[in-house]
């Protein structure tokens, strides 16, 4: 092929330095310091092409469309800060690039330039609920040596919205539902028999050393806590789990993460949420003797020793049992399983690798 006139290679040079300079930087992979993920390609997504965390699925019938939320990433849509971010789908397998639909506001008890952590939807009462864990390390609970550490501010809030595309806005701004004291995260809705809404939380091994799970029952409009927290259970509660337990920066045996409340088909109330084993990240199931919140609770074996966690249920407009988590916890990407619900346990059945963009 003849090569092009000089004149000509001049042009082809600068249209094609105008092309990088102006693309944005998640589409090149130049994203900085902030980007945990790969060059992105464009839209459709697949789970296969970007990195998430703590991932929360809501299948909307009304539209037909899957919501992911996940902690804003500034590359990814293109508004720097902290917020939570939205990918939606109509298969599970295409997924169109995320957008902003929530931005930690100023003039609140949480640090806006803080992550926004373990974003959930919940439709409640005819409007979306995001339930998010905000941070203020600016303001300080309790430190050394009165406590093993330093303790900051940290908890589970309620923003609401008419649409599950946002955006959300802050029903309570003058701190997290849970005691302001607690180090809590990892917030979720659970509604009881009788209708009463509760936010089930983590109270982080941070300051327990030995984190627990807990409840706090929430006013009907979930504007705040309408009684006082309930005790559901700790960490070490678990038989497998190491029985390593020390006061330390690193200490990870007995963490407390990701609860998520399910109803089985026999009535029997579960809870997954996540802890290590062995240095592993876990994902498990506890079952209430009772079939209430308030418990005693049992622990029943992992559901998934992998070095993934923090998964939740839902049905798909077929109405198929999934199953979502992060794998693994260091490089994280969703993944999706068939679930089996047995009626008192969970069976994982297999992963839905045809959703990844695979062939």
């Amino acid at each position: 092929m003849t090569p092009p006139a000089p004149c000509s290679q001049f042009r082809f040079l600068l249209a094609s330095l105008f092309v990088v300079l102006c693309a944005p930087s998640w589409l090149t992979g130049n994203a900085g310091a902030q980007s945990a993920s790969p060059a992105k390609p464009l839209s459709p997504l697949h789970l296969a092409d970007f990195h998430i965390r703590d991932p929360w699925i809501l299948a909307d019938a009304a539209n037909q469309t899957y919501y992911l939320y996940a902690t804003n990433a500034g590359e990814a849509t293109g508004e720097p800060g902290a917020g939570v971010m939205v990918y939606t789908s109509k298969d599970l397998r295409n997924w169109d690039a995320p957008r902003l639909v929530f931005t930690v506001p100023d003039g609140t008890w949480a640090d806006p330039a803080e992550g926004a952590w373990a974003p959930e939807v919940h439709p409640y009462h005819g409007k979306f609920y995001l339930f998010v864990t905000l941070h203020n390390p600016g303001k300080v609970i309790a430190e050394p040596p009165a406590v093993w550490r330093k303790e900051t501010m940290r908890g589970t809030t309620i923003a609401v919205s008419d649409s599950p595309d946002g955006p959300f806005t802050l029903v309570k701004t003058d701190g997290p539902v849970p005691p302001a004291d607690f180090m809590t995260l990892d917030g979720t809705l659970y509604q009881d028999g009788t209708g009463v809404p509760w936010m089930v939380y983590c109270h982080e091994w941070a300051q327990k050393i030995d984190g627990t799970v807990e409840a706090v029952p929430l006013k009907k409009d979930l504007s705040g806590a309408a009684g006082e927290p309930v005790f559901l259970f700790k960490g070490s509660d678990a038989p497998w789990l190491d029985r390593t337990l020390r006061a330390d920066k690193t200490q990870n045996s007995y963490v407390t993460d990701g609860a998520e409340l399910y109803r089985s088909k026999d009535g029997h109330l579960l809870m997954l949420w996540s802890s290590f084993a062995k240095n592993e990240y876990v994902e498990t199931v506890a079952r209430s003797k009772s079939g209430q919140i308030e418990g005693p609770w049992e622990q029943l074996p992992p559901l998934f020793e992998v070095n993934g966690g923090h998964g939740m249920l839902f049905h798909s407009f077929a109405g198929q049992l999934l199953f979502v988590m992060h794998r693994t916890n260091v490089d994280p990407y969703a993944k999706i399983y068939e679930i089996e619900d047995d009626g008192d346990h969970l069976r994982a059945v297999r992963e839905r690798v045809d959703l990844d963009g695979a062939q």
